[in-house]
């Protein structure tokens, strides 16, 4: 059903469902693809664009999180080692291994030993050795470039990368597949209920003042940094206290700083990792961890200061390759939903695992790790379905992605082209083929993304603005310089009749999708006016 037919179905009476989720994120599509998946009767809405907050603006790792097994997280590592092997074992392409390379230095903590016996319980954790010791020349040749300044060795291990944006809206073809119905673009106004209990959702899509009353016993608020908006002020149990952390993110060509691995260092200022690592044919820089003043319903940017933080944490990883304002191509910043004790921890230092809060039908769900989606989604159906939940959730080693129907890969297509394809699009890979041209839209470049892929986007991803397209269903606008503006006039070739737009919708579009860009994903004004 497309998102017309959807809200007209919902207008004339189909409203009653088993399960209604609020926020089209990584923790709502992973709660959809569940309950859709277990024969539920699934309603997902999103106020913004699927994966706008959090879930298109993280660090891209699929990781159990060494950091947190180095604290005593040991729960929230072993869930998170265990899912990154389900995932990668489930969805190649999607999720894929990455080298982790960890210089060390004379003096600095963790030292070799110490983290070597990180990596050997990591690894006992995955059941599947990774870890090795590289010595001073070793890890030269490892990361041509690197800072030999009191360099002693490396530490390498194996964790995954993925496109967070891609991976929700695969999760939400899995849950549309299995029947659910998922709405971007429409606020959830009002939790209704009946005596206390829970009993619908009223809703709003973005071209309509006409809310729609939706009947449901089971509502899950999983709109993380949100999360507090929609808890009712009367629950008996203690509303969440949530922290925004802001981690932004530096995007440069590949040229800057060519690592094929992810290298990292603890940075002098606060003693945090800082990653840089390949990401579609660049490289991204990144992250850092800092409290969230602005408005949540605007988008994040990153800060001068920020800026400063990640540049120079570049330069000593790689004084032989310094790194100009000018040379960044683009930047993004998202806001983690922690769940705070009130107790002024340092950022880095607050907890990362997930909390849930049940008010009587309203199950809120904050903080949690990309990588145990699917761990927070079983257990806030669990929660919220309570005795029933045995009965009604199918069972926990099923998989989340069903396989790629097996075709042959066309000629024009590589072999690393054809394995990320299949695990961006699973079974609706050769719908996708037969969408548009099979050549890539930047040839000259290191990207591979199809005109196919703009073209199925438009046809079937609920592109709804043209920032959606270029930032989210694709990564256009982050790995192109300008934004790809250069490029526009053929996207719009392409993309138009597809969309359905006017000219004088494509041209408010377009400045609509240049002012986020120059105003979220660049520079701050004064950063990019010293870049000339």
């Amino acid at each position: 059903m497309t998102r017309t037919e959807i809200l007209n179905a919902l207008r004339s009476g189909t409203n009653e469902f088993d399960v209604v989720v609020v926020g089209g994120g990584i923790t709502g599509a992973g709660v959809a693809r569940e309950a859709a998946g277990s024969g539920l009767r699934t309603l997902l809405v999103e106020q913004k664009d699927f994966s706008w907050g959090t879930s298109s603006r993280s660090s891209k790792m699929v990781h159990g999180g060494l950091r947190y097994l180095g604290s005593g997280h040991y729960s929230l590592t072993r869930d998170a080692v265990r899912e990154r092997e389900r995932l990668m074992a489930e969805a190649p392409g999607l999720i894929e291994p990455l080298r982790f390379i960890m210089p060390h230095v004379k003096g600095q903590f963790p030292g070799p030993r110490l983290f070597q016996t990180l990596l050997r319980v990591y690894d006992f954790i995955a059941r599947n050795r990774s870890r090795h010791f590289l010595t001073p020349a070793e890890s030269m040749l490892w990361v041509p470039g690197l800072t030999s300044e009191n360099l002693t060795g490396a530490s390498g291990f194996t964790d995954a990368v993925t496109d967070d944006s891609r991976l929700v809206l695969r999760l939400i073809a899995e849950a549309r597949r299995d029947g659910a119905l998922c709405l971007n673009y429409t606020r959830a106004l009002e939790v209704k209920r009946s005596g206390g209990q829970v009993s619908g959702l009223l809703i709003q899509p973005e071209d309509n003042e006409t809310p729609i009353e939706i009947s449901a016993p089971l509502v899950i608020n999983a709109t993380g940094a949100w999360a507090d908006r929609l808890q009712s002020s009367d629950t008996s149990e203690a509303a969440m206290n949530i922290r925004p952390l802001r981690g932004s993110h530096l995007v440069l060509p590949w040229s800057c700083l060519p690592v094929s691995c992810s290298v990292s260092l603890f940075h002098p200022e606060d003693g945090r990792p800082v990653f840089a690592f390949p990401w579609l044919g660049t490289t991204v820089l990144g992250t850092t961890d800092i409290d969230h003043e602005g408005n949540l319903d605007q988008e994040p940017v990153i800060s001068e200061a920020e800026t400063a933080y990640l540049l120079e944490i570049a330069s000593r990883l790689f004084p032989g390759s310094p790194i100009n304002r000018g040379d960044i191509l683009s930047t993004w910043a998202g806001v983690r939903p922690v769940v705070t004790d009130g107790t002024g921890k340092a950022p880095s230092k607050e907890n990362r695992e997930h909390e849930l809060r049940v008010d009587r039908g309203l199950i809120s769900i904050a903080g949690g790790k990309l990588t145990t989606f699917r761990v927070i989604a079983r257990e806030a159906l669990t929660r919220g379905l309570g005795e029933n939940a045995g009965q009604a959730l199918r069972p926990a080693s099923e998989p989340v992605f069903q396989p790629t129907i097996d075709s042959a890969r066309p000629a024009a297509i590589g072999h690393q082209c054809w394995q990320r394809l299949q695990g961006f699009y699973g079974p609706e890979l050769d719908q996708l083929l037969a969408s548009g041209p099979l050549e890539p839209v930047t040839p000259n470049q290191a990207s591979d993304l199809l005109w196919a892929e703009l073209c199925w986007a438009c046809q079937k991803e609920d592109v709804q603005h043209l920032d959606d397209l270029l930032l989210r269903r694709t990564r256009l606008g982050l790995i192109l310089p300008n934004a790809g503006k250069a490029l526009l006039p053929e996207i719009r070739s392409h993309c138009q009749p597809i969309l359905g737009w006017d000219d004088q919708r494509w041209e408010e579009e377009q400045g609509r999708y240049l002012a986020i860009y120059h105003n979220a994903y660049s520079l701050p004004p004064g950063e990019a006016s010293d870049a000339g």
